[in-house]
């Protein structure tokens, strides 16, 4: 029978906070099928190489599906009963800072509210914080310092329309990846652009970069005082945006001058000439955004660096203008959701003050609440060592997974697991997190979650479901709101659908406001499910029709072309007794027949130099900024030098994130591709420190810091800056032996914003003496791996193993079994053991159950080609021994470690694409499709072509 196509759901992807819009499709065999949203205003269609993966990532496998109370099952009204009475109780005998919820950038606006609303309006206690502290708590402090609001004031389209670039701390062809696309894009176009990268790394991004800056640790303060002092000194202030619309300019450009162009040589690593061509390029481009990320925010200075960056914009008045303004870009798909919700220990709802007593009383009046917090409550890392000395007594930990991703994270598995009650609301039922719950709680996952998230540029979009709901999982919200009736709380938490919280969150964020407060989105406060679920992405601030964009008595902005009185079309009539007309349900309303569910009118990329055709708002290009005399602050600062290095750690780990994985793999350690980039932890360290240290490319390497040590292979390369290191962070106790990289990192904080400093850590580095190394690919995950060093990946038809031993004293045949069911398989083995050399394969029928290979050295077998065997069929002897012999036959020439993971394209595919002729990126992706989908392979094309040119002059 003929089977009508299935429909496509628009929705928003769940990794970075680019908020890429995606549509994804489930076939009427229940396969799933993503692709880029062309009509979304933050992607325009593309993806990255996670987002383009996202439907090998919802499966069942691994999935919590039902409530467990000590690892047996139970009801949920068992489990939720449990959960509402022990904090209850926990609340009535210790009072309410003995509880706590961390929670996460990975929910929804919607779960974030009404656990917000618990427990600072019910609970009355503010112990209440996020993941998102690890990624963006310095942004935040550093924009209320100085903005007197968290405003980020810039768009995307400002990264398209700028003249100069200046990325800071910011791997964006890895960690933002349509954003670097949009960049390079622009400056195709128009090669006058310039693009200057600050990091101590030469990362992916630097492929884009005209000058590449490789800062020392922690030198960013340094650099951006030293800027403004020199912007002073050479005439290039905007002294009329300077007098009108800030204060504190003299105190802010007196501290600055600390050092002089020689000591800020000396503080950053940089040389005078490198500073001083930086330093002319940005004062005479008036159209600059910098962008920065990690590497600016996970500082114990991430606050002064954020405010450094500023004061150089608020001196040029680059800010809130087309091509200008000082711009975060957040790690995770709903940090800024969080931000509006006041998800955070120091926030209060709707970007208001939880110091502030009328904004205290304003939000418990809305609430109708019983309390409200009275006072901050314990940030994340403060968090979590209440937790330890057993302040906080019952713990919930939402989606996310803090035994992995917290500094110092043995201290933080010790705390969990001493805790007297802890609550895991999540999706998977095994993570290093997880394991410790007293009540494992199952949560939606990205599939299956309804509600809205919020991107970096303030741009709202809905999160819909397009997979039904697995077992007896719940979403969060609804996880929560039970909980709280269940504390006594049934009126306030009566809400029966998204919809309704996210018309409550709205509500809230006009009450009282009148241009008061930035954040503002009244103009949905009236949403019924109809609505909401036709809801189109949109920018903040939003206003009810008639309310001001800017406070009674203060100036507008001029009218020129910067669109900042550019309100978005009201789409609900807050007052309304009738559903608005059904033509304004979208600012950019199109037809609505045909087109995908919540879909408009396709709209076209943008032009390069050009605007995006979707409504921008820009804030601040005059002033009317939101302190008590609506000007902008500048923040003196005054310039330090920090080193942390002794001689029994002399060196400087800077950790981070790679482009196939994110966070702890929990998502993306279930698709194949994803994992045949880069398949086990690593540490890249320079030649010379390599040679110093003794390691050698490939090498195990031991990593440690006075927290503890790592196990990682080693990666010698001259990216890495001379005396650093650099790991990743996502490789957990699920996928290697020895690679929780946050057990090494300190509780060390920003005094300001309470962010950890994970870029600068001290720490040395030798080698893992192996006698013996090993690569298996099985069928099945292995349940055990007996072996000193051990990392696991999935790859097509199964799993590949990485292995290491500090003996060769093993039975192989017996370790081979232990890796695969060996009992009822036909087994072929090789063993040389004067060599060191042994090859076990085992076959079910005609197919490959696993292949072990062994050898005294990095094994030489096709990682690829190996995986591969696992799907093929083996009829004869000759291909079973062939894989014994772990060379393919002839005309199976082999691809190579992968490149590019959208297209499965290997390094010796696009090796012999260069010996054919194709010597530009544009032609390996015209013969291979390499580098044509997310494009963030494209600088390692570059690179391939680069080295075999070379190779061939030679």
């Amino acid at each position: 029978m003929e089977i009508d196509e299935a429909r496509e759901v628009r929705t928003t992807c769940p990794y970075c906070g680019v908020g890429c819009g995606v549509l994804a499709k489930v076939a009427a065999d229940g396969q799933v099928s993503v692709r880029g949203d062309p009509d979304h205003p933050a992607n325009f269609g593309r993806l990255c190489s996670k987002g383009s993966a996202l439907a090998e990532t919802t499966g069942l496998d691994g999935r919590l599906l039902h409530p467990q109370i000590h690892g047996r099952g139970s009801s949920w009204d068992e489990a939720l009963d449990l959960v509402g009475s022990t904090f209850s109780q926990t609340i009535a005998e210790h009072g309410p800072d003995a509880v706590a919820f961390y929670v996460s950038g990975q929910l929804l606006t919607e779960d974030y509210y009404v656990a917000n609303k618990l427990m600072k309006g019910f609970v009355g206690s503010a112990n209440i914080d996020t993941n998102s502290r690890l990624c963006m708590a310095s942004s935040v402090a550093g924009h209320r310092r100085a903005f007197g609001s968290d405003t980020v004031p810039g768009t995307y389209e400002d990264l398209e329309l700028s003249d100069l670039v200046v990325l800071v701390g910011s791997n964006l062809a890895w960690c933002h990846p349509v954003l670097y696309q949009r960049i390079a894009a622009a400056r195709e176009k128009r090669p006058e652009m310039k693009v200057v990268l600050v990091d101590p790394r030469r990362t992916m991004t630097s492929d884009i970069a005209d000058m590449h800056l490789a800062i020392a640790p922690d030198g960013d303060v340094a650099l951006f005082t030293g800027l403004l002092a020199w912007l002073g000194q050479h005439n290039a202030l905007d002294r009329a945006y300077i007098t009108a619309h800030t204060s504190g300019f003299g105190q802010a450009l007196f501290a600055a001058s600390a050092l002089d162009l020689a000591g800020v040589a000396a503080a950053t690593g940089l040389s005078e000439d490198e500073l001083g061509r930086f330093y002319s390029l940005f004062a005479r481009t008036e159209k600059t955004v910098t962008v920065y990320s990690q590497g600016v925010n996970q500082s114990s200075q991430g606050t002064d660096k954020v405010n450094a960056i500023i004061n150089c914009h608020l001196a040029t008045g680059r800010i809130g203008k087309p091509g200008a303004g000082p711009f975060s870009v957040t790690g995770q798909p709903n940090a800024m959701g969080g931000r509006e919700v006041g998800g955070m220990a120091n926030m209060l709802a709707a970007h208001m003050e939880i110091e502030n007593p009328e904004h205290r009383e304003r939000v418990q009046r809305f609430w109708n609440a019983p309390a409200i917090a009275g006072k901050p409550g314990l940030k994340a890392v403060d968090m979590f060592k209440a937790v330890a000395d057993g302040r906080i007594k019952a713990l919930w930990i939402m989606a996310t997974n803090p035994v992995d991703s917290m500094p110092d994270a043995g201290a933080v598995e010790a705390a969990i697991k001493a805790c007297p009650f802890v609550v895991v609301s999540d999706v998977l039922a095994e993570t290093d997190t997880v394991r410790h719950a007293h009540v494992r709680l199952p949560a939606t996952a990205w599939g299956e979650k309804d509600g809205t998230v919020t991107n970096s540029e303030r741009r709202i979009s809905r999160q819909r479901a397009f997979l039904p709901v697995p077992g007896e999982a719940r979403p969060d919200w609804w996880i929560i709101a039970e909980v709280a009736r269940r504390m006594g709380f049934d009126g306030a938490f009566a809400h029966e659908t998204p919809a309704e919280i996210f018309a409550e969150h709205a509500g809230l964020s006009a009450f009282e406001n009148d241009g008061e407060r930035d954040f503002d989105i009244g103009a949905y406060a009236g949403v019924d499910e109809e609505d909401y679920d036709a809801l189109q992405p949109f920018q903040w601030p939003a206003p009810s029709p008639g309310t001001p964009l800017w406070p009674a008595g203060h100036l507008p902005p001029h009218k020129g072309g910067d669109r900042m009185l550019s309100r978005p079309s009201p789409i609900f009539n807050v007052a309304r007794q009738a559903p608005a007309p059904k033509q304004l349900i979208s600012p950019l309303a199109g037809e609505m027949a045909g087109r995908p569910e919540g879909g408009v009118q396709a709209r076209h990329p943008p032009q390069a130099g050009g605007t995006t055709g979707h409504q921008s708002t820009r804030f601040f290009a005059n002033g009317n900024f939101y302190t008590p005399d609506r000007k902008a602050r500048f923040i003196a600062i005054r310039p330090t030098v920090e080193t942390r290095i002794t001689s029994d750690f002399p060196l400087i780990l800077n950790t981070g994130r790679i482009r196939d994985h994110w966070h702890t793999m929990t998502r993306t350690g279930k698709s194949p591709r994803l994992s045949q980039h880069i398949a086990e932890p690593f540490v890249e360290i320079h030649p010379v420190d390599a040679q110093r240290h003794g390691i050698g490319d490939a090498d195990i390497a031991r990593v440690s810091t006075p927290r503890g040590e790592v196990l990682v292979r080693a990666l010698v390369t001259t990216r890495q800056r001379q005396g650093s290191l650099f790991a990743p962070m996502h490789w957990t106790d699920q996928f290697a032996a020895r690679a929780r990289l946050d057990t090494l990192t300190a509780s060390l904080t920003d005094p300001v914003s309470g962010q950890p400093a994970l870029k600068h850590v001290a720490a040395s580095i030798e080698k893992f003496t192996a006698r013996t190394f090993g690569f298996a690919v099985t069928r099945k995950r292995p349940a055990t791996m007996a072996a000193d060093y051990w990392a696991v990946a999935r790859c097509r038809g199964g799993w590949r193993v990485e292995l290491a031993f500090a003996n060769d004293d093993v039975d192989w045949t017996a370790f081979a079994g232990s890796l695969f069911d060996t009992a009822d398989a036909e087994v072929l083995a090789y063993h040389d053991r004067e060599a060191g050399q042994h090859r076990i394969a085992a076959f079910d029928g005609e197919h490959l159950t696993g292949a072990l290979f062994i050898a005294p050295g990095p094994v030489a077998v096709s990682r690829g080609w190996a995986a591969e065997q696992l799907g093929e069929v083996h009829a004869s002897q000759r291909q079973r021994f062939r894989i014994v012999a772990g060379r393919a036959g002839a005309g199976r020439p082999d691809a190579g470690a992968t490149v590019c993971s959208c297209f499965n394209v290997g390094v010796n595919q696009i090796t012999a694409a260069v010996a054919a002729g194709c010597t530009t990126v544009d032609a390996i992706g015209a013969a291979l499709k390499a580098g044509t989908n997310c494009g963030s392979c494209r600088s390692e094309i570059r690179a391939i072509i680069a080295a075999n040119q070379v190779q061939a002059a030679e």
